[in-house]
């Protein structure tokens, strides 16, 4: 039990309820509550089974089905995050919605590459690697659900109080944003420079 907590907990932190708010402000300002709930449980469900495969899987999934290793994808995540963080730097909230695409796909847009990245799947795999897997499946459904939650609860805050405080809403969610913007481009590099040290040691 222990194990799984730690686990969840882990999982969650990496999913940072508290910094996906802020990338899904424009849902959050646009969608009533029940279309945002009915979002992010299909967001909730397509990150949860990726999640859930690659715990089950591990990086075998990359060596047996793409020929390729870990380390690649560390490298694509980390570049997908940097753009991310760039574009938010430059040009705010409003640059998320243009990096989503389509309104009609948003809830695969949100999983990917919001909740699915190369740190929560690669905590994925080493969840898999350290409990059983039903264990495993357990902790990662739970972690998901949390966040989730977390999530829902914060849009619930936003309607109630956006009106009255729309305006330091909007400068809290402006600073919070490039301020995390530049935390999560400090962590693009180390991703790179990590899967490119990895690559490195393959080929050598």
């Amino acid at each position: 039990m222990e194990q799984i907590l730690r686990s969840v907990t882990m999982l969650l932190v990496l999913l940072n309820p508290f910094l996906i708010i802020v990338y899904l402000i424009d849902i959050v300002k646009k969608k009533p509550k029940d279309i945002f709930r009915q979002i992010m449980f299909r967001a909730s469900l397509i990150s949860s089974v990726v999640f859930c495969l690659f715990a089950l899987l591990g990086d075998t999934i990359f060596k047996s089905v793409f020929n390729a290793s870990f380390a690649s994808f560390q490298i694509f995540g980390g570049v997908i995050f940097l753009l991310t963080g760039i574009q938010f730097v430059f040009k705010g909230s409003a640059s998320i919605e243009s990096l989503r695409g389509e309104s009609k796909y948003v809830a695969g847009a949100i999983a990917m590459p919001i909740f699915i990245g190369p740190g929560t799947i690669s905590y994925s795999v080493f969840i898999g690697e350290r409990l059983n897997k039903l264990h495993a499946v357990i902790a990662i459904v739970l972690a998901v659900a949390l966040c989730s939650t977390i999530i829902l609860f914060l849009k619930y805050l936003h309607d109630k109080i956006h009106q009255q405080k729309e305006e330091l809403i909007e400068q809290y969610i402006d600073i919070a944003g490039r301020v995390i913007a530049l935390l999560i481009g400090t962590v693009s590099i180390e991703l790179i420079m990590d899967g490119l040290d990895h690559w490195l040691k393959i080929i050598g």
